[in-house]
């Protein structure tokens, strides 16, 4: 029986630096698109509490009062904003994949943390390796990122940004099954809208799945927010979200201009009628000749042996 469901990419402008006005702000997102019927709803890279541009932009001397804001303003698994944002999934019905900046312990992870429709803190996977100036502000996940989520939209998958260049991250996502994929990206750097475009629709048509890339926007208001020696570097705008079909092809977007939540319909036959024609991890495979290996574990740097 073909199964179709209604999506949702929320391309909004965090308030930066505050966890709860964002937090409110995704709530209220999500309530909104479970009652236009979204059954998932994805949101940018680290949208809770806003993408660290001063790490782009400043000199590493100059971001450690920035980054000391971004810690105090993190995400803590198991905390009050966990709490509302599964509490505003539970209302909406609504799967979410949330981009957060993760506090454990001293150090912070660019993550991405599911909710189930039920409202159940499904996982929160972290960005393998941070990119470029990225690594003077998150830490790194491990093997055990790598998976997928049964949820009530099928397999559910994602990566964050430039993982989406490394041909090995992907396989090892799309191999085990992956239906429904989210991108996160951070938006505000229009410089890179075409390796977006040509990364999420080589990602869909090669893992023969449907894409929800999406991005942030910088708005007025948020470059109002933050201090000059920032403003300087940021313009208005940014944004290119977007939702892709398992054959590469857009089925809404990219969304340009300003804030918005885009909405599309999948049908999964589609997964199916790409896949009689090759499918990647199936009978286009040849583990024969070659095979990819992942390690799961969780890595921790202390183990205690009884």
């Amino acid at each position: 029986m073909t199964r179709k469901i209604k999506v949702a990419a929320a391309q909004l402008a965090p308030v930066f630096f505050d966890r709860d006005a964002t937090t409110q702000k995704a709530c209220e997102a999500i309530v909104e698109a479970g009652r236009k019927g979204a059954q998932l709803i994805a949101f940018p890279e680290t949208f809770l509490p806003g993408y660290p541009y001063f790490a782009l932009y400043l000199a590493p001397t100059r971001i450690g009062s920035y980054q000391q804001r971004l810690y105090e303003q993190a995400v803590e698994l198991d905390s009050e904003t966990t709490a509302a944002l599964a509490a505003a999934a539970r209302e909406a019905g609504c799967v979410v994949v949330m981009g957060i900046n993760e506090r454990e312990g001293g150090t912070l992870y660019n993550s991405q943390l599911f909710i189930g429709a039920d409202g159940a803190i499904l996982g929160c996977r972290r960005k393998l390796v941070p990119t470029s100036h990225e690594r003077l502000v998150w830490g790194r996940g491990d093997g055990s990122d790598i998976q997928l989520y049964d949820t009530a939209v099928g397999k559910l998958g994602a990566l964050i940004c430039y993982e989406h260049v490394n041909p090995l991250f992907r396989y090892a996502v799309q191999a085990q099954g992956e239906q429904v994929h989210v991108a996160n990206w951070p938006g505000g750097m229009a410089s890179i809208n075409d390796i977006m475009d040509a990364a999420c629709r080589h990602y869909a048509f090669e893992g023969q799945c449907f894409v929800l890339s999406v991005t942030s926007v910088l708005t007025e208001a948020a470059i109002a927010g933050l201090d000059e020696e920032l403003r300087v570097h940021l313009s208005v705008g940014g944004g290119y979200s977007m939702v892709i079909s398992p054959r590469g092809k857009l089925l809404v977007g990219p969304l340009t201009e300003g804030e918005g939540i885009l909405y599309a319909d999948l049908d999964f036959a589609d997964i199916d009628r790409i896949k009689a024609i090759v499918d990647g991890a199936g009978h286009y495979a040849r583990p024969d000749v070659m095979r990819l290996q992942l390690d799961a574990r969780k890595r921790r740097p202390l183990e205690i042996e009884e």
